[in-house]
């Protein structure tokens, strides 16, 4: 979907340089002392050039893995049939087409979509798929656990027109608690600085109807949450809030916040709790406006995960931007303004804090557009070179996506011998999920159904992989 697809918009002018304006609020609409020129700003190139191409750092297996389901994703004739077979995996209650049950069915997922996206059905697959990418040179993971319900147009008016859905025991007994100790087993598998995604609507009838109304969770799921905040903290993991549909991302919000208050005070300048934010959302950036404003008032560190948006396909077209590129440059524009803690032309501040410093954040950076990846990179440079401080920040891609991104990413992450001290190195991460491969199918239904939403850039995700499949070929008979 819009989360990470083709080129993104970008605006003219940039700012990479004031942070020490009282208001902290920048004047785009005549250049000054402040501005660059878009060849300082918005480099083309990232800020040094590797040694060897970025897809050389990954093993042959995912090469040709990668190659093969790409080319279907970008296949028109392809594409359609499969997403109708998966939809079908992922929504049908026959024994027979549920991968956890049928055998033949569950080889053939595991070895080719499941292997892709996901990190394993339990712990030692888990860690064996996470030792891997470190090994490669992600400094870590975003690891989720797969289970979530979605709901259609006709779910979310029965949910809304109903009082509670299932009756308390049942619901804790078969939604919560399974919810809860994946979730749990989730922190557990991650490691310190690792990051575990946290999707509410696991949580099931509960989770779904208090959230629709805005209300704070049922004291069975507020023991589960808390449980797994505490047990968090604990390992030095932090927990990311995923975004749900439109219909329950107010309550979604309200919960963060709550969260945020409790857990990001622990520690000055760490974020424990992070909340999602979706930029193809014409109401965000107030949003993010109203958070960063209670941030500061209350004095606890805003974590952001900033992504482009993944529910195109079924939150209301009115509340999206009208062009991609409204949403690229609202996607951008809002990076730039939490990597230097300085409002801008669309993150602007509350009302009540145009005359406040920016409050304390962490960010996640979540997205496959180059261009935007490229740009944060360039002002984070800038800033190491005249060693300014610099946010909290790292750069995340989903598993099986985007690998051209992240492996050049995992290269400018790396310390070169003698390099200067001042060069910034990105760190990069890559978010997957685990769980049983019936478990996942809904998960990867959502990402073929990106990929088909995102044909240009899963082309262009193809073509690299054949490329560098073909450099390998011509390397090993001696033609390069």
């Amino acid at each position: 979907m819009l989360l990470r697809c083709e080129k993104a918009f970008l605006p003219s002018t940039r700012c990479i340089t004031c942070q020490t304006s009282s208001r902290n609020v920048h004047n785009y609409a005549s250049p000054g002392k402040y501005s660059l020129p878009d060849s300082t700003v918005l480099a083309p190139a990232p800020p040094s050039k590797p040694k060897s191409p970025p897809l050389a750092v990954l093993p042959l297996g995912s090469i040709i893995r990668s190659l093969a389901i790409l080319s279907i994703s970008s296949s028109t004739i392809l594409l359609g049939p499969s997403l109708a077979v998966m939809s079908t995996l992922a929504h049908s209650k026959s024994s027979i087409l549920s991968p956890d049950a049928n055998a033949v069915l569950r080889f053939f997922l595991k070895k080719t979509f499941y292997q892709q996206f996901c990190a394993g059905e339990n712990a030692a697959e888990v860690k064996r798929t996470v030792d891997e990418l470190k090994n490669i040179g992600y400094k870590g993971v975003i690891l989720g656990y797969a289970r979530e319900v979605s709901l259609d147009e006709k779910q979310q008016k029965d949910l809304a027109s109903r009082g509670e859905s299932e009756a308390a025991e049942a619901a804790l007994q078969n939604e919560i608690l399974p919810w809860a100790k994946g979730t749990l087993e989730t922190v557990k598998l991650a490691t310190p600085d690792d990051f575990v995604a946290l999707k509410f609507t696991g949580a099931g009838s509960q989770a779904l109807y208090a959230l629709t109304h805005q209300q704070d969770p049922s004291p069975a799921l507020k023991d589960a949450i808390d449980s797994i905040c505490d047990l968090a903290v604990s390992r030095g993991v932090r927990l990311l809030f995923d975004a749900e549909q439109s219909a329950l991302q107010p309550g979604v919000d309200a919960w963060t916040l709550e969260y945020m208050r409790r857990y990001n005070k622990q520690e000055p300048g760490k974020a424990v709790i992070y909340g999602t934010y979706q930029a193809y959302l014409k109401a965000v950036p107030s949003v993010l406006a109203s958070h960063l404003a209670a941030a500061r008032q209350e004095g606890f560190t805003l974590g952001v995960k900033l992504v482009r948006g993944a529910y195109l396909g079924s939150d209301p077209r009115h509340l999206i931007h009208d062009t991609k590129a409204d949403t690229d440059r609202a996607y951008d524009s809002i990076a730039e303004s939490l990597a230097l803690r300085s409002y801008g032309p669309i993150l602007q501040p509350a009302a009540s804090e145009t005359d406040q410093e920016f409050p304390s954040v962490n960010v996640v950076l979540a997205g496959h557009n180059q261009n935007s990846v490229r740009k944060i990179q360039a002002i984070r440079s800038a800033q190491a070179a005249k060693g300014e401080p610099q946010i909290n920040l790292v750069y995340a891609q989903l598993q099986g996506m985007a690998d051209d991104v992240s492996c050049e990413l995992v290269q400018a992450g790396k310390v070169t011998e003698g390099e200067k001290t001042q060069v910034y190195r990105p760190q990069a991460y890559k978010y997957l999920v685990w769980g049983t491969t019936g478990e996942c199918m809904k998960y990867l239904l959502r990402r073929a159904q990106e990929n088909k939403d995102a044909v240009q850039r899963t082309k262009e995700g193809r073509n690299a992989m054949a490329r560098e499949l073909v450099r390998r070929l011509r390397k090993a008979v001696g033609m390069v």
